[in-house]
């Protein structure tokens, strides 16, 4: 196996474009574990772990917020937890405080697993993955990024350089169902984000398809339905409502974590759940 060591995004570009067979790796939490247990082995690895470049976060000039691919979990935790709550409350379940002090966001888009934690919030806000080859780079919405199990747009000789989000413009939410309630890889998970400034809900299915997804239907519903200019007192059939569409954009499969009968029945009761939380949260704003 061959190993590269850049120390610049340019040099890692050039990496990436002669061996394009080559795997990146920052954390490592997904590659070493399948490597360790034998389940693939790359010919070449291309250590990020010296790009400085992928390693940080920026406020962007329209608002947003750019967050490096190998930012670690704990630094969205702890720098960017009052900006964008929703992601942070995912990176908090992330495995162990060792796997947060490690694992990225960037990491969980390369290996596009439909149970990744980062997915939902990423959804739920709109972000925007950023790619870059030595030929240029291009973002994608976050929605169109994943294109199966653990597939994505990403070409081979590109490398995920950072993901564009929004910062929070009303309540936001996130809830995972594990087999126990930490370190574990969720059964099914869900992300909720009001802009309580355009007054519309963003969503995001995690664990209970092919690809995370939105849930469109339930979007709409809950943007022409909610009571933004009085925030009165959400109505119980239009949690339900919402939490029966979130269950039907789902897809999932019978597999060792659960059945996909209880991973639709969870979702409905989850998002119910969310929903609840993020608009108490915004009556009491």
């Amino acid at each position: 196996m061959e190993f590269f060591r850049p120390d610049s995004l340019d040099e890692a570009l050039r990496l990436k474009t002669e061996h394009p067979e080559a795997v990146p790796v920052a954390g490592g939490t997904d590659t070493m574990v399948e490597m360790n247990f034998d389940l693939h082995r790359p010919s070449a690895l291309i250590d990020l772990n010296g790009v400085r470049e992928l390693e940080s976060w920026s406020d962007e000039d329209d608002g947003r917020i750019r967050i490096g691919a190998t930012l670690p979990y704990v630094r969205i935790i702890n720098e960017l937890g009052h900006r964008l709550p929703g992601l942070a409350q995912a990176a908090r379940t992330v495995g162990s405080p060792q796997i947060r002090n490690r694992g990225s966001l960037g990491g969980n888009l390369v290996a596009a697993s439909p149970a990744g934690d980062g997915h939902p919030p990423l959804l739920a806000a709109g972000a925007e993955v950023e790619l870059a080859s030595a030929d240029g780079s291009r973002t994608v919405p976050v929605h169109e990024f994943y294109t199966g199990v653990k597939r994505s747009v990403k070409a081979a000789n590109e490398l995920v350089t950072g993901v564009i989000i929004p910062e929070k413009r009303g309540p936001q939410q996130f809830t995972k169902i594990g087999t126990r309630n930490a370190m574990v890889i969720a059964v099914c998970c869900f992300a909720i984000a009001l802009d309580t400034t355009d007054r519309t809900v963003g969503t995001g299915i995690g664990s209970a398809a092919p690809t995370p997804r939105r849930a469109p239907e339930a979007e709409e519903l809950l943007n022409t339905r909610l009571p933004w200019e009085t925030r009165g007192e959400l109505d119980e059939g239009l949690a339900r409502h919402f939490g029966e569409l979130v269950s039907a954009a789902a897809s999932p499969i019978d597999d060792v974590r659960g059945t996909a009968a209880y991973r639709l029945h969870a979702l409905a009761t989850v998002a119910r759940r969310t929903l609840r939380w993020a608009w108490k949260e915004y009556q009491c704003d």
